[in-house]
């Protein structure tokens, strides 16, 4: 194993990036590119490395999707990961610059979960009940009605935030796909 090998492991070993945001619609915290970035910035020092990010846009079917590289080097030797975002330029209360800026977000923090090794899929969201056991009922019973429940707790986190248009984007999502059109375009009206 070479020497860069050795201080890419270290890193990786001691990286301990904290989810300090808070999502107060679905009460689980979260990380974001800025708190990898604040955690691995020491650890690349101590082990003389550096880490440069950078995106590229092309088109796919009609989207326009930005890569972000993720590259780690020491001047000699180098890992690169790449993660990719769709961009929607019809974001209601987002225009084409911060459609753009949120999607190269989420790329540069996905590409840097796979240069680091951060697992983002036991994160409460995923796997949050919200303390609700629900009864034993069929699985179209329980769909439903955890529709309903995210909705409506869609619509009182968007009515009490500070920026309406941000949590519509936050809240279609992370829970778009859960809705029905109707309760999209219901959603769509606070932004």
């Amino acid at each position: 194993m070479s020497k860069f090998q050795d201080r890419v492991i270290a890193v990786q070993q001691s990286l301990k990036a904290p989810k300090s945001q808070y999502n107060s619609f679905g009460k689980y915290s979260y990380r974001n590119q800025e708190d990898i970035l604040e955690a691995v910035k020491p650890l690349l020092a101590a082990n003389g490395l550096v880490l440069t990010i950078s995106d590229h846009v092309t088109e796919f079917v009609g989207v326009a999707v930005i890569t972000a590289t993720a590259c780690l080097t020491d001047g000699t030797d180098s890992v690169i990961v790449s993660a990719q975002a769709g961009v929607d330029l019809n974001r209601k209360g987002m225009d084409i610059a911060q459609s753009f800026g949120a999607s190269s977000s989420y790329a540069r923090k996905y590409a840097l979960n796979g240069l680091f090794l951060i697992d983002d899929t036991k994160d409460a969201d995923a796997t949050n009940t919200h303390g609700k056991n629900a009864p034993a009922v069929t699985a179209a019973a329980t769909k439903a009605s955890a529709d309903d429940d995210t909705f409506a707790k869609a619509i009182d986190y968007i009515k009490n935030s500070k920026s309406a248009s941000q949590a519509v984007e936050m809240v279609l999502s992370k829970y778009g796909s859960t809705f029905s059109e109707k309760q999209i375009t219901a959603i769509k009206k606070f932004a």
